[in-house]
């Protein structure tokens, strides 16, 4: 009889052992998968990109169709946040020829223009606009 209930022991306890192994190694996967998601350092931006960075209008902007786009500066020096429809981004200033203020986020593909009375929001991935006649309340006339 004692050697019938060890066997049952380590039977059950052997196959308790191989029933969490996939229960570990989902664990770990995750772990790995969560390390992986986390984001990239903001690259450094030029002297220029920094200089644009002081011209760009923070706070809500009232746009057509009763939506709302909210712009604030991000945690590194020259970047913003971007708030819309729930969703957020984080944009750079770009380079312009005409003097409109360009922020971008090339992950997504997002592209805000902000000139003297009204901006945009576009999505160069699909070459559509997604938000117009934003207007901070420096704008309005």
């Amino acid at each position: 009889m004692p050697t019938l209930l060890r066997t049952l022991i380590c039977t059950t306890a052997a196959g308790l052992c191989l029933s969490l192994a996939p229960l570990s190694q989902a664990a770990t996967k995750a772990a790995k998968k969560t390390e992986a998601a986390a984001p990239a350092p903001l690259p450094e931006l030029s002297e220029e990109q920094l200089s644009n960075a002081g011209r760009v209008l923070t706070g809500d902007q009232a746009c057509e169709f009763n939506q709302t786009v909210k712009v604030e500066p991000n945690a590194k020096s020259g970047y913003f946040d971007m708030d819309f429809k729930g969703k957020k981004y984080v944009l750079a200033p770009e380079p312009t020829t005409t003097g409109a203020v360009r922020l971008e986020d090339k992950k997504n593909g997002l592209v805000w223009i902000q000139i003297a009375n009204k901006s945009m929001l576009m999505n160069s991935k699909i070459g559509r606009r997604l938000v117009d006649e934003c207007v901070h309340p420096s704008q309005k006339a």
